[in-house]
């Protein structure tokens, strides 16, 4: 975002964006925990915000993050209690659904990974030096992967443990399992469980919560 205040804790819909998140994570069902990841600086206003209130009586924990998001989540999973499947799940994409969740669990108790995704759409190009087009991508078998994402738990502790111990750094955890050589499936989500990274995301997200709130009262 560029500005002084972290993604996760800028408004949206007149709440900080972790919030709308962690209000979908609470009000699910099937997860019975919640372990934040926040920078040290940042802790105790979690704490202070997040779990003081009680609005959120599922989070249990919050653990100081590290500099790679791969090592928050190894923070985070280091702090959980008993748990057969672990969700991961970024602050920064507040438009999860409890569906999602349900049936990313699902998949991953099935298969053992799952991860919600989406197939893309677009024309994918790849382009060499001095920004000239090389050739055009088949994008049949490309999905684009998105949060949350759903493991056994001893499957994602392995494949934390190697990726530490061999310096491996990934962009998500279902990477490190796929080093495993373990299978990975997809299920299918919504386009719109945006990421919010660029200011513009915050006008499109103020739109997706009208729409919503729109839908429920017309129910």
């Amino acid at each position: 975002m560029g500005g002084p205040v972290p993604k996760q804790f800028l408004a949206l819909g007149g709440r900080p964006i972790l919030a709308q998140s962690l209000h979908v994570l609470q009000a699910s069902p099937v997860i019975h925990e919640i372990i934040l990841a926040v920078p040290q600086a940042d802790r105790q206003y979690c704490l202070d915000y997040f779990v003081a209130p009680g609005e959120f009586g599922k989070v249990t924990k919050v653990v100081p993050g590290g500099a790679q998001r791969q090592d928050s989540v190894r923070h985070a999973l280091a702090e959980v209690s008993l748990a057969d499947i672990i969700l991961v799940h970024d602050a920064v994409r507040p438009f999860l659904t409890g569906d999602m969740i349900r049936r990313v669990v699902e998949a991953a108790a099935e298969h053992g990974a799952a991860i919600i995704a989406l197939p893309m759409r677009d024309t994918v190009k790849y382009v060499g030096a001095g920004g000239v087009i090389e050739r055009t991508i088949d994008r049949g078998p490309l999905w684009l992967a998105q949060t949350p994402q759903a493991f056994r738990r001893a499957c994602l502790e392995e494949a934390h443990r190697k990726a530490f111990l061999g310096r491996i750094h990934a962009t998500d955890d279902a990477h490190l399992v796929e080093l495993l050589g373990k299978p990975v499936v997809v299920v299918e989500g919504s386009g719109e469980n945006i990421k919010v990274t660029r200011p513009e995301d915050l006008v499109i997200g103020e739109a997706i919560l009208q729409s919503r709130t729109a839908a429920r009262s017309a129910e």
